[in-house]
């Protein structure tokens, strides 16, 4: 992997985009974690105006403090990167006092978890129509277009993707060169969506080198009982979330009436 030229790729990619927009540069989610920091710092390195906004709620506080970590790193290396922080416990907590709450706790913390996401997204676009920005997102390849790891309208809302070509792994091979923090780097991936410190894996149950296999292996058009063991296991998992998410990969369905009809 050309790391390197990888990164002069993608960074000439958001700088034609933008410029090419007639925008001002970016609006970047910043929650602690390897996508972010790798995707704020190849903002960063266009040279236009970037804004990181730290939208904790109820975060855990090894999250919170990673954030502002790397926050802090990337204003000290760039001068074109600016901050704000904007705590969404407060509107968290009335929205939670307006619905229904009723139904299995699953359900609900999951409901929950996604709206959490939801006025996250609604913040950054917030800013970004003020300032005229675009909302660049985090998301990485396995997340986006594997197991659909994401909330859709969510933070699978943005304008524009600069990661999402890329592995997991290749995140980290970036997130070296780029000099993100060791705290990020070497911290378990999580969505911060329920408020605990529970990583990706735990809710998956699979890590993200065994994604980007059973990825590989479903891609190459293997099924299940091509595997044994822990293989055959995590395949299952892949294939599970891949069929179950499959709505948030692909096109918005229409409904398309017959001209006959018309």
């Amino acid at each position: 992997m050309q790391t390197e030229k990888i990164i002069d790729y993608i960074v000439n990619w958001l700088k034609d985009y933008a410029t090419n927009a007639k925008v001002n540069g970016f609006v970047v989610g910043i929650s602690g974690g390897i996508d972010s920091a790798v995707t704020s710092t190849l903002c960063a390195k266009t040279g236009l105006d970037v804004l990181c906004i730290e939208m904790p709620i109820h975060q855990a506080e090894s999250h919170v403090s990673r954030a502002q970590e790397h926050i802090q790193q990337l204003k000290t290396r760039f001068d074109n990167v600016r901050d704000i922080r904007a705590d969404l416990t407060p509107v968290f907590e009335e929205f939670k006092t307006e619905i229904s709450l009723e139904g299995t706790q699953a359900t609900v913390d999951m409901a929950l978890a996604n709206t959490r996401a939801r006025l996250r997204m609604t913040t950054l676009y917030y800013y970004a129509g003020l300032q005229k920005l675009l909302v660049a997102g985090t998301g990485n390849k396995v997340e986006d277009f594997g197991v659909g790891f994401y909330t859709k309208y969510g933070d699978g809302g943005v304008d524009l993707s600069p990661i999402a070509d890329l592995l997991k792994s290749e995140v980290y091979k970036l997130g070296d060169v780029l000099k993100v923090p060791d705290s990020i780097m070497k911290a378990a991936p999580s969505d911060g969506l329920f408020g605990d410190a529970r990583s990706d894996e735990d809710q998956i149950g699979a890590s993200y080198p065994e994604l980007e296999w059973a990825m590989k292996m479903a891609d190459l058009g293997h099924t299940s009982s091509d595997f044994e063991g822990r293989k055959k296991e995590v395949f299952e998992i892949y294939k599970r979330f891949n069929s179950s998410n499959k709505h948030k990969m692909v096109p918005i369905p229409i409904c398309e009436i017959p001209k006959n009809l018309k």
